[in-house]
């Protein structure tokens, strides 16, 4: 899993950086494994956007990823390693004894051929998926549920991983990839290691084309645009915003304005990303 550079042929060129696939083992997806992905460019049910700046792009096919892992004590086999356009991190083909197939995030260092397992009764290996109760103190885990049964919903992408620090009483407490601590019931399940495709972080697009590619439209500064489409709009030549401090199109307060409300989950953090809020 390394970088690639390319020659500055042009502009866009210069700086653009890419991926060498040289960890991906096949090509083409398992096709029992995908769905159709309808675009609908930000647009809610209604056809309005709630989304900004979204549309055009690639076609994709959604690949169904197991992040249940479910079939406890049926030992699977790595059959190959592929991309997955939706994600940033990379997809494991598992072939599992009883002839059923899957797809799981692949973590580090897990190549063709290895053997994974999921249960309480697993080796603590990178791939395994074990319950919190069952994994040792300092491991490094991805993959992990919040509820039991739902399926993993923390730390899936690329390079990240999250450690186990503790267990008391119901609860294991875990460092996430921001700084957070969190308690998390210990009858929920993680995979062991960490998520592979590490240095997706260090891929330079180069030129704006390649966010286009993804779906993803332009951006215009709120400073130029009229007052009547932003607040930081209008004024004479480079003018500034006249404001306490920034707000989005809609007039709502950015840039430090505390966003969470969740108080029900509030209990379960032992200390917050944020160093001020310790």
């Amino acid at each position: 899993m390394a970088v690639k550079k390319y020659k500055p042929t042009s502009p866009g060129r210069r700086h653009m950086s890419g991926h060498t696939f040289e960890e991906i083992t096949k090509s083409t997806p398992e096709p029992s494994l995908l769905v159709t992905m309808r675009k609908r460019a930000g647009r809610n049910n209604q056809g309005r956007i709630t989304v900004r700046h979204r549309g055009g792009g690639e076609r994709r096919h959604i690949r169904k990823v197991d992040f249940k892992r479910k079939k406890h004590g049926i030992p699977a086999t790595v059959a190959a390693i592929e991309y997955d356009p939706n994600r940033s991190a990379r997809l494991a083909l598992l072939h599992y004894a009883d002839g059923e197939k899957r797809y799981i995030i692949a973590p580090l260092g897990l190549y063709v051929g290895d053997k994974v397992l999921s249960g309480p009764n697993a080796e603590v290996r990178s791939g395994n998926c074990l319950p919190l109760d069952s994994i040792p103190l300092g491991t490094t885990i991805h993959n992990i549920e919040l509820k039991e049964g739902r399926g993993g919903q923390m730390v899936r992408a690329a390079g990240t991983s999250a450690q186990l620090l503790g267990k008391e009483g119901a609860y294991a407490a875990i460092r996430l990839p921001s700084g957070e601590v969190r308690r998390v019931r210990q009858t929920c399940y993680a995979t062991i290691g960490e998520v592979g495709n590490p240095d997706h972080s260090n891929i330079k697009l180069g030129k704006a084309g390649r966010k286009r590619h993804m779906g993803i439209r332009p951006t215009v500064r709120g400073s130029a645009m009229s007052p009547r489409d932003h607040p930081h709009g209008g004024g004479e030549g480079r003018s500034p915003i006249g404001l306490p401090g920034p707000k989005s199109p809609w007039g709502k307060p950015t840039l430090g304005k505390k966003t969470r409300r969740n108080k029900s989950t509030e209990k379960y953090i032992i200390r917050h990303r944020s160093k001020r809020r310790r």
